[in-house]
């Protein structure tokens, strides 16, 4: 009906001036006309132009005051002559009726707010507001100066009406020719083939998408790594315990229980259950007494070690807990040499911004073997970090409560051309191996970097949100290449 009606009028006419006012005329829905115009137009049939208004429409609290009246005149016409007490009013009045009415009732001086009574100044008031809201509201045209005080009071929004002027276009024909898109085998038999018309191909039309499965980025680098640990002969730790005891996730890493890491601005503890009472007592004796006293040449902390603190639940704040356990588990068992590896989450009580997240995930190596010393520890980095493309490293002295020496790693960055942290790294130290049952001579050098940090880089990302957590964007998986390749 809407094609007809177009293609009828310009048949007699040369012009449809503007097509909202021509569906309006025609009965038929302004989307309706605009939908046939835009398929008109791919076939030539018509040429269309765009016409842009631009109208003030009234938002929810502009409609309100247009059907009940803006709130100044609300407010003071719930005044009587004699006038009224602040409390009585307030039981009048909407709270936002009486918070809005009263600043522009003020500020119009129609009003005298006392603190036991609130009485008019004037007689009589006009309400212009809704005077103004209601010619919008009709599609009259306001002054500026009115516009002006509506907008600001966020009563009316701008609204931009799109249409078409329409004229008779090359290939334009009174009634749309149907074309043939297939040719049948009944077109064959009857022959007719002869006298189809047929819809040119579109070679440049894309196909449809393929409603398949999409890797995220994270799994992709995460696959990554994993597949580098694996060629350089890592076995991969079992990391399936969110939920650690502070013992292992703390204690048995030499870290005092008075460290700032072990409040709960900085952990997320558990309520139910809040504590664990599964502990391997022997080896909680021995590493309380190396909190407390020292030992392997340390002096130890010196404090009253709390059992209470080391049972104490908690989202587990690095996968360093898991290497924790399967070392000393190594140590029952009988000592070989082993390399591991982990990659998961871990869960930090932190501010969320762009570039940290409450929980994210850690990347652990260790290697554990008799007479490691700290340049074993730098060659394995040239031979780990030299698979991911990063040749250039540097490190730097740090602190960390269970490694001795520490070394913060920093590779460059070709892309960004500059150098970045990229790890933390370490020795164990003598008080967090020997109470586990390692032997003396054994020494574990391990390391440690986010999965989140080089797969934005590798991904252009700069907003960790936009990677990870409920804010990520689907399309973001679907547009990722399947692969990367490093060219040399």
């Amino acid at each position: 009906m809407a094609e007809e009606a177009v293609l009828g009028f310009l048949e007699k006419n040369d012009e449809i001036t503007d097509s909202g006012q021509f569906a309006a005329e025609c009965g038929i829905d302004h989307q309706e006309i605009t939908n046939i115009i835009k398929s008109l137009y791919g076939f030539k049939l018509v040429d269309a132009q765009d016409i842009k208004r631009e109208k003030w429409v009234l938002t929810d609290e502009g409609r309100t005051y247009a059907a009940s009246g803006s709130p100044e005149v609300q407010l003071f016409l719930a005044i009587p002559p004699e006038g009224i007490s602040p409390e009585e009013l307030q039981r009048k009045l909407d709270p936002t009726v009486l918070k809005i009415g009263r600043s522009q009732a003020i500020k119009n001086q129609w009003v005298e707010m006392g603190k036991q009574l609130v009485t008019r100044k004037v007689h009589d008031v006009e309400d212009k507001v809704r005077h103004l809201l209601l010619r919008v509201q009709d599609g009259e045209v306001i002054d500026p100066k009115g516009i002006d005080a509506l907008k600001r009071r966020k009563l009316i929004s701008p609204q931009t009406w799109k249409g078409y002027s329409v004229r008779k276009g090359p290939n334009y024909a009174p009634k749309r020719k149907k074309f043939a898109t297939d040719l049948t085998r009944d077109n064959l038999q009857r022959g007719d083939w002869k006298d189809l018309e047929f819809k040119e191909y579109n070679f440049s039309a894309k196909g449809q998408p393929v409603d398949g499965g999409h890797l995220h980025p994270l799994l992709k680098v995460r696959q990554q790594f994993k597949m580098i640990f694996l060629q350089m002969g890592f076995e991969e730790m079992p990391t399936n315990n969110f939920v650690e005891s502070s013992f292992w996730n703390f204690d048995a890493l030499f870290q005092p229980q008075q460290h700032p890491a072990r409040d709960s601005h900085d952990t997320f503890f558990l309520q139910v259950p809040s504590t664990t009472r599964t502990l391997p007592e022997d080896y909680v004796e021995r590493v309380k007494r190396v909190h407390e006293f020292g030992g392997y040449g340390s002096r130890g902390y010196e404090y009253d070690w709390k059992r209470e603190e080391a049972e104490k639940n908690l989202l587990r704040t690095h996968t360093t807990a898991v290497s924790s356990r399967m070392l000393y588990l190594l140590a029952q068992e009988g000592f070989a040499p082993k390399r591991y590896f982990s990659i998961d989450r871990v869960f930090r009580n932190e501010a969320v911004d762009r570039t940290h997240l409450a929980e994210f995930h850690q990347i652990e190596g260790l290697v554990c073997d008799r007479g490691l010393t700290l340049g074993d520890l730098i060659g394995v980095f040239n031979d780990f970090f030299g698979r991911l493309g990063m040749s250039k490293l540097k490190f730097k002295p740090a602190y960390n409560p269970y490694t001795e020496p520490s070394m913060e790693i920093f590779g460059f960055h070709e892309g960004l051309k500059k150098w970045v942290e990229i790890g933390n790294s370490g020795m164990f130290r003598p008080e967090m191996l020997l109470p586990m049952g390692l032997p003396e001579d054994v020494r574990v050098i391990a390391w440690g970097l986010s999965l989140e940090r080089p797969t934005m880089i590798l991904y252009g990302v700069d907003n960790i949100r936009d990677l990870f957590g409920h804010k990520v964007d689907i399309s973001l998986i679907k547009r990722n290449p399947i692969c990367r390749i490093g060219i040399e």
